[in-house]
């Protein structure tokens, strides 16, 4: 990784990601872009992976674009490329976590702004510390969220309120978000609640809940989702992985699953 920006740390089945700019409250600077996309492209190449954990060392968990080094044109990103599939590479840092094939846990504290609440947007659960504070804060810099947040955050958060909080950059707390529908929930110790989900997650048939988040992920008409939930259903039915899950519960021991 780029500068030790990103850390990963691998261990039954459960990736510690970690943003690893501490003295920048993990601000986004070109450096930072470069090596959370890396980490986007490790882990989906990663052999035996089930689950992931996101989070920030240090005080937050990402204050968003690093302003001096991105208005010294420091970030060489053509916004009009699609360099990721249907992202660009600043999308990529977001949208990214929402595309792996597996789980992604969030674990947020201290500020998460702007392209850090995006970022944290594309994990399928958010977790949060009671003393996080939130925004959209990109209005406050004459510009709009670009790193996938509207995609990511609809469905989550109510239209009529994405707009207030996109068009005054307003600030929120951790309450607030889970109202609304940024986080999941709040948690004393998110990161050890984040870790305990992705072990559990890590502990199910893992071709099941492949299936289960492409299925999130579907964006097609209820006809289309009925269908593809067919399609998925039929190919784990007496696959290996699904009758070991029900072998284990009959027998009440722990289900040994293979990747």
């Amino acid at each position: 990784m780029t500068e030790q920006r990103v850390t990963i740390a691998f261990e039954d089945h459960v990736a510690n990601v970690r943003l690893a700019r501490p003295d920048k409250l993990n601000a986004l600077d070109p450096a930072m872009f470069t090596a959370l996309i890396g980490a986007i492209a490790q882990l989906g190449a990663m052999p035996g992976l089930r689950a992931v954990v996101l989070s920030g060392v240090g005080r937050g968990f990402c204050a968003g674009l690093d302003m001096a080094s991105m208005a010294s044109g420091g970030s060489g990103i053509d916004l009009a490329a699609r360099t990721h599939g249907l992202a660009n590479d600043f999308q990529q840092v977001a949208w990214g976590w929402r595309t792996l094939k597996v789980p992604v846990i969030a674990a947020v504290h201290g500020v998460t702004f702007g392209g850090g609440l995006q970022i944290a947007s594309g994990a399928d659960v958010r977790i949060a510390a009671p003393d996080t504070r939130l925004s959209a804060m990109e209005m406050k810099w004459g510009i709009v969220p670009d790193m996938a947040g509207f995609a990511l955050w609809r469905g989550n958060v109510r239209d009529d309120v994405l707009r207030e909080l996109v068009y005054t950059a307003r600030e929120f707390d951790a309450e607030e978000a889970q109202a609304l529908g940024f986080v999941t929930r709040i948690a004393a110790d998110p990161h050890a609640q984040a870790i305990a989900l992705a072990k559990a997650i890590a502990g199910r048939n893992p071709d099941a809940v492949r299936a289960a988040k492409r299925l999130a992920n579907q964006e097609s008409d209820s006809a289309g989702i009925l269908i593809a939930e067919s399609v998925e259903q039929a190919a784990l039915l007496r696959s290996p992985n699904q009758i070991e899950a029900v072998m284990a519960n009959m027998q009440k021991r722990a289900p040994a699953f293979t990747d």
